[in-house]
């Protein structure tokens, strides 16, 4: 399937979903009805409506957008999040956070509090204190139901250009500004002006509360007008065709003068970055480069000269270089190295036991993990490689329960369900393997090979009735939403 027919079949279903969950008088609200700053804009939708729609709007996501499944990647960007959360409006809300393999920059936050960043943007800040701006920044955005909002800013319009600016402003987020204009190109015509004056006032409700919650989770509340300050000046450079995150979040010089005003209310604070962040952009860098030669000479290079701020993070860099290279000794000797400074670095317990695992060591790489897996008890990148190892090692047994664990925790998880599948299949479970490897698909936003693989499972020999009823129940539901995207295709 081509990209345009996945961007297309994404617009219809969210349109066509938003019009089956939003009662039709949420189009025809007065000017007079309008909702104040704040949660009474949530009566448009219940929190299970908005839920839902939060959690169709990710499995579209990850059908349109490269969303990373590496496990350190996802858990600190998830721990990033969470801390800043416990410190704003949302407390108590679920939020999910999630990366996207891409040089843009660019973030945003969708439905249910599903947040995104790209790895550009990552790349782009200077400090741990300006990503954790941005976050806090989209964070605002969902608490103070800015998304649900621009639902009422469609309601002068018909249901047709309505429905449309919803899907673009999920959309132009999610596919990108040429996708979802072109799809939306009449609807935007008609509500330019009114959209722009709209986002602006959100803009400055979300660097003034995301400033709020900088301070109160001890980051610097300097960061959040210096990000978007220096985003702003380099906007000047991009001419037409400037970055997905500064058509989102249009950067104006008042914008910037108020929110470096209310920053200045609070002593300054200097925040160091913590080893994780600066590890999470060893990574990131490492990943920009298509040629492992490349970056094992952009490591080299920094080592030598000095260019970096943790000499760590950067030999880290340089280990991954070294093992995409395949040049496993030089990269062991460099992790044996790290792993004695920082023992209690879970990422270099991991790596180098990938690396043994790469190069044939199965027990050594599973010895490890299972040594540190007392120390830490409750990681989530440790249990889930621990099983993928075991699953490697013709272990089906153990790594079937361990993922049994592991799958309640995160329940979206699609790599666990697909690991899962796989133990479940060997273990000569064929019905509840084709049923966990539906559940992968699906979750992908995947419909038609989920409703195969549940057809699959259901025609298994000697199905118990429970199990056949769940089975039965769970393809009658993707083959309402494949017939739902079919609808005027």
């Amino acid at each position: 399937m081509n990209t345009s027919s996945i961007h297309h079949r994404c617009l219809t279903f969210i349109i066509s979903f938003c019009l089956i969950l939003t009662p039709l008088q949420a189009w025809s609200i007065s000017g007079d009805d309008l909702p104040d700053i704040g949660a009474a804009s949530g009566n448009l939708f219940t929190p299970a409506e908005e839920k839902q729609l939060g959690k169709n709007f990710m499995r579209y996501i990850r059908a349109t957008q490269p969303v990373i499944t590496d496990p350190l990647l996802d858990e600190y960007i998830n721990k990033l999040g969470s801390n800043l959360v416990e410190h704003s409006q949302g407390l108590g809300s679920d939020f999910s956070f999630f990366l996207v393999d891409s040089p843009d920059v660019n973030a945003y936050a969708g439905p249910g509090g599903y947040i995104g960043v790209y790895t550009g943007l990552v790349l782009t800040t200077e400090s741990e204190s300006e990503l954790a701006a941005v976050l806090a920044h989209e964070i605002t955005h969902v608490t103070q139901k800015h998304l649900q909002r621009a639902w009422y800013a469609a309601s002068n319009l018909s249901l047709v250009q309505g429905a449309a600016l919803v899907a673009a402003i999920i959309l132009g987020a999610a596919a990108g500004g040429d996708a979802a204009m072109a799809a939306t190109l009449g609807a935007q015509a008609a509500m330019q002006q009114q959209q722009i004056n709209f986002t602006r006032h959100n803009e400055q409700e979300a660097d003034r509360l995301g400033i709020n919650i900088l301070h109160d989770a001890s980051y610097d509340p300097h960061a959040m007008p210096s990000f978007f300050g220096r985003m702003g000046r380099a906007n000047r450079s991009y001419g037409r065709e400037i970055p997905e995150f500064l058509r989102t979040h249009p950067v104006t010089n008042s914008r910037i003068a108020d929110s470096l005003g209310r920053a200045e209310k609070y002593p300054y604070r200097q925040h160091p970055d913590s080893f994780s962040y600066l590890l999470l952009r060893a990574i990131l860098r490492e990943r920009t480069f298509s040629e492992p030669e490349q970056a094992v000479t952009y490591f080299k290079t920094a080592l030598k000269e000095g260019r970096y701020r943790s000499r760590s993070a950067t030999e880290y860099g340089l280990s991954l270089a070294l093992q995409r290279n395949h040049q496993y000794k030089q990269a062991s000797s460099l992790l044996i190295q790290l792993e004695k400074k920082h023992p209690d670095t879970l990422a270099f317990v991991i790596t180098a036991s990938r690396l043994d695992m790469e190069t044939g060591n199965k027990q050594r790489a599973i010895k490890r993990l299972e040594q540190n897996s007392h120390k830490f008890p409750l990681s989530y990148p440790l249990q889930i490689t621990l099983a993928e190892f075991y699953l490697r090692a013709n272990k089906a047994q153990q790594a079937y329960k361990k993922l049994k664990l592991l799958i309640p925790l995160r329940p979206e998880n699609t790599r666990a369900y697909k690991l899962l599948a796989q133990a479940a299949a060997k273990l000569g479970n064929k019905a509840e393997s084709h049923e966990f490897m539906a559940m992968h698909y699906y979750l992908l936003g995947a419909l038609e090979p989920a409703q195969l693989q549940l057809k699959i499972a259901l025609r298994t020999p000697d199905l118990d009735f429970y199990r056949t009823a769940r089975l039965e129940s769970q393809l009658k539901k993707v083959e309402a939403e494949i017939k739902e995207l079919k609808k005027d295709h």
